[in-house]
C-alpha cells in the first residue's frame, strides 16, 4: 500500500514537471510571463490619477521613480504611506517622483478619502484591471520598484518599509547620482 502511494506521488510529480516545461507561453498566467527583472527597463504604462489626468511612466524619464503598488484595505500599505509622503516632500520634483498605484476595485471612491485623511500629495493612480500590477509581477502588497533616471528597475522591495529612515533617503540619493 505504501509503495503504491509513493509510486503514485512520484508519477504525479514527474508528470507535473513535464507539463510545467511544456506549457506554451500564451497559456501561462500574465504574472509568469511579464515579471520585471532588476536591471531591465521598467515597462511603460498609462494610468489615470485621482483627477482623471493621464500619467505615463515614460514621461518621468530623467527622474528617480518610486513605483508603489498598494491598496487601502492593506494594513502595511496604510502604515507606510505617511513616511512615503515625508520622503516625497524631501526631494525636488525635478529629480524624484512617487507613483502610488492603487489596486482597489472601488477606485477613487476609497483612495480619495484615504489621500485626504493622510494629506498625501504624490500622485495616486488607479490600476482598474490590475494589468500594470501583473506586468510588474506585484503579487503581494505593498510592493515597490525603484526606477532610475534612465528608466531601469534597480530595486524591488517586498512589503512595507519605513520610507522616513536614513536608508530610504540614501537609496533615492544613490539613484539620483547614477
Amino acid at each position: 500500500m505504501r509503495l503504491t502511494i509513493a509510486g503514485t506521488v512520484v508519477c504525479l510529480m514527474v508528470a507535473a514537471a513535464g507539463l510545467g516545461g511544456a506549457a506554451p507561453p500564451d497559456i501561462l498566467p500574465v504574472a509568469e510571463r511579464n515579471v520585471v527583472k532588476l536591471g531591465e527597463s521598467a515597462p511603460n504604462f498609462h494610468l489615470r490619477d485621482l483627477n482623471g489626468q493621464p500619467v505615463a511612466l515614460s514621461d518621468l524619464r530623467g527622474k528617480v521613480v518610486l513605483l508603489n503598488f498598494w491598496a487601502t484595505w492593506c494594513g502595511p500599505c496604510r502604515v507606510e504611506m505617511p513616511a512615503m509622503e515625508q520622503l516625497y516632500r524631501t526631494f525636488s520634483r525635478r529629480d524624484f517622483e512617487i507613483l502610488a498605484v492603487s489596486t482597489d476595485a472601488q477606485g477613487a471612491a476609497v483612495t480619495r478619502p484615504f489621500q485626504q485623511e493622510n494629506h498625501l500629495t504624490f500622485p495616486i493612480l488607479h490600476d482598474a484591471d490590475y494589468r500594470v500590477g501583473l506586468t510588474y509581477g506585484a503579487r503581494t502588497l505593498p510592493m515597490t520598484f525603484m526606477v532610475d533616471r534612465q528608466g531601469i528597475v534597480r530595486h524591488q522591495i517586498f512589503g512595507a518599509r519605513d520610507w522616513g529612515a536614513p536608508e530610504a533617503h540614501q537609496l533615492v540619493q544613490m539613484l539620483m547620482k547614477s
